[in-house]
């Protein structure tokens, strides 16, 4: 487990990351209790940063009140705050170190949580975070070699939008500890076998066109509003659309429904935008997209089949042909989205 596996790097040996989130924040007291309420999941206050021959960042903040609930304390009672400032890229050497990236966390942060006018005086630090996170488009990682699953961030099952893999793993929990059993009840653990447990979900991989649209290649001049726009133009149409919509996309969930109504209201309320998006991302990067778009629409009917199959593959009686549909139907269910379950 853990993207630091050395089994699932020794299989990525010498390949770059795709995709880097680079995050860094920090828990800390001193904050205004009273407007300690809620949280951030993904917020901007600035524009495009142009950070020279670094490159350009958009940075986005998330924060999270801490201590509510615990021993009795009420909302509004706690000044402790975590607060993270990250970033996505790609893995150049010429990036920016994160030494450089904290500190324009903490030149900021006071722009972000007025309450706070000078970090060094008003703020008790309690920890400090720091990390690049890596992600690759050949995820989930198939197995090289019998026995040995991946799982976790080690897969890269997580989102390349939000590095969830805790949260990913949690998702998928109940699907990977059901066929990691089968599997060894019917002894199938063969790579090839165990490779159907990390089979391609095209929803997961139609994700990291999100990615690619909020990040800025090395090189590459943009307009410094252009992501604002971008994500203001989305979740104003996400939010019109209802909580059927917005809750599976921020719970990194990609399902044709919401993702297919969301891209047509924004053309409609921003057409003249559409041509900066593709120029941005790139034909190639489009082109992969709606291949994975397709997929998650061609998964979404087979899984509409999947009732009238189940029957029929509880009743095989050759283990291997009923656990490889069995996985097959969870493909499918999990590749499209509809593993998500509304209240």
């Amino acid at each position: 487990m853990g993207n630091a596996s050395p089994i699932s790097r020794q299989q990525r040996y010498g390949k770059q990351p795709d995709g880097i989130c680079a995050v860094v924040g920090s828990c800390a007291g001193g904050f205004d209790a009273e407007s300690n309420l809620l949280g951030d999941i993904i917020y901007t206050n600035q524009e495009i940063q142009d950070k020279g021959p670094n490159g350009q960042l958009q940075y986005f903040w998330e924060a999270f009140p801490v201590g509510i609930g615990r021993n009795g304390m009420e909302p509004g009672t706690s000044d402790v705050k975590t607060t993270y400032m990250f970033t996505y890229m790609d893995a150049s050497e010429g990036r920016p170190s994160l030494s450089t990236l904290m500190d324009d966390y903490w030149k900021q942060l006071p722009i972000y949580q007025p309450s706070i006018t000078d970090v060094e005086t008003d703020l008790d630090v309690k920890r400090v975070l720091f990390a690049y996170f890596p992600t690759y488009k050949d995820s989930p990682l198939q197995p090289e070699y019998s026995r040995i699953l991946a799982v976790g961030d080690a897969s890269g099952i997580q989102s390349p939008l939000s590095f969830g893999g805790f949260g990913a793993l949690t998702r998928h929990l109940e699907r990977i500890s059901g066929a990691i059993t089968e599997a060894l009840e019917s002894d199938l653990l063969r790579k090839d076998d165990l490779g159907e447990i990390n089979a391609y979900t095209p929803n997961l991989s139609a994700a990291w066109m999100f990615q690619k649209a909020m990040s800025v290649r090395m090189g590459q001049k943009v307009d410094p509003k252009f992501v604002n726009r971008l994500l203001a133009t989305n979740f104003d149409v996400m939010d019109n659309m209802g909580e059927k919509t917005m809750m599976p996309f921020m719970q990194d969930v990609v399902r044709i429904d919401g993702l297919a109504g969301s891209l047509a209201r924004s053309f409609v309320a921003d057409p003249t935008f559409m041509p900066q998006i593709v120029l941005h991302v790139g034909i190639p990067t489009l082109v992969e997209w709606l291949g994975h778009v397709s997929m998650i629409t061609l998964y979404t009917a087979l899984h509409n089949l999947s009732p009238v199959l189940e029957p029929f593959v509880d009743n095989m009686e050759n283990k291997k042909e009923k656990y490889l549909w069995k996985r097959r139907m969870e493909a499918w269910k999990f590749g499209s989205g509809n593993d998500y379950k509304f209240d």
